[in-house]
């Protein structure tokens, strides 16, 4: 017997309004902004519970500065740094290309650390009393991010033997890692050979294929990417078609679903039970227990996701960085029970 999952084709559309046919409003940008109300809300209950140095009328400030300067730069700085440095290296301009995609979550709390630590100086806050506030919100942010990137079908996991797995039409632009080198696994006669086992249920796929393939090539484009599209586009419109290339497809474990579990999920609710159990705790505890558990959650995850870019050894760069967060959490609880340092609270 195998679970539904087992027979699921990945449909979904990333985009979730659409203003024209591809472009409108993603579901990975309103996981941003559900993300940011979240921890805004959060913190503004905290403040009334009297658990933070924030006032109520400095956390929307505090907040913006945290997305703005913390998520949103920081994150694709870090992508362009530990994911894309050669491209990025060649042209500095697609740093701004956000519509193209590229978030790294290390780059994030990597800005989330210097924009907290800006925004405390220039209020003369404490540091680490924001922070661990914020590290207890923040899991909320990757648990929706998570999810977004399932929606998306990107960032999939590894093949899977078991009877609960998803095939994602997006492994046709999947890039095979090898001693040799890197390769697409799918050529574009692969994909010719899927079009015509769907030639009877779709007759004018041919054509609309070539034409891309024309097109591409006329504007000097590489046509694996714009033909892939197509292909995924498709099977997004029609189930039929679905089922065709379902065939060629490998069965893969869901790992965002996974990892939006462990890594948002599982961490807000073991930090927010610590934030209200013990109100007064050592300042930097709470920020030294969500690197560390979540540095350890992500090296675990994501042996069961699909390296996105080459290795370093025999770890993917997600679980090398994660390192040096387990390490961050460890001189953070150590500081904190060396200091001994608490909130000084306000009234709100």
């Amino acid at each position: 017997m195998s679970f539904p999952l087992a027979v699921y084709v990945h449909h979904f559309d990333p985009i979730a309004i659409h203003f024209t046919e591809s472009f409108g409003i993603r579901w990975y940008g309103l996981a941003y902004v559900a993300g940011f109300l979240i921890a805004y809300f959060l913190i503004c209950w905290f403040v009334k519970l009297k658990i933070s140095e924030l006032k109520k009328d400095q956390v929307a400030d505090f907040i913006t500065v945290v997305a703005v300067v913390g998520v949103m730069l920081g994150g694709r700085f870090g992508y362009m740094l530990f994911y894309n440095w050669d491209s990025f290296s060649r042209n500095p301009a697609i740093f701004f290309d956000f519509l193209g995609g590229g978030m790294s979550s290390h780059g994030a709390f990597v800005g989330l650390i210097l924009a907290v630590w800006g925004y405390a100086k220039f209020t003369k806050k404490s540091f680490l009393g924001l922070g661990d506030n914020l590290v207890c919100v923040a899991p909320a942010g990757v648990f929706l991010g998570r999810l977004s990137n399932f929606i998306n079908g990107e960032l999939y996991g590894r093949e899977t033997t078991t009877s609960m797995g998803v095939k994602f039409p997006e492994e046709l632009n999947h890039v095979v890692e090898s001693p040799n080198g890197r390769y697409l696994k799918y050529s574009i006669e692969n994909f010719r050979e899927i079009i015509a086992n769907a030639g009877e249920i779709l007759p004018d796929l041919t054509n609309k294929f070539e034409t891309v393939i024309a097109q591409a090539q006329s504007a000097g484009r590489f046509p694996h990417a714009a033909a892939a599209e197509l292909l995924i586009n498709t099977s997004r419109e029609n189930s039929d078609f679905r089922a065709i290339l379902a065939e060629y497809l490998t069965v893969r474990h869901p790992s965002q679903i996974y990892q939006a579990l462990v890594e948002g999920f599982a961490i807000f609710v073991l930090l927010m039970a610590i934030r209200l159990k013990w109100r007064d705790l050592y300042q930097g505890v709470l920020s030294g227990i969500f690197f560390f558990v979540y540095g350890i959650g992500r090296i675990l995850v994501e042996n069961y996701r699909e390296p996105d870019s080459e290795l370093i050894g025999a770890m993917s760069k997600g679980q090398f960085y994660s390192i040096f967060m387990i390490g961050m959490g460890v001189v953070f609880l150590l500081y904190a029970f060396v200091m001994k340092r608490r909130n000084m609270l306000t009234s709100g």
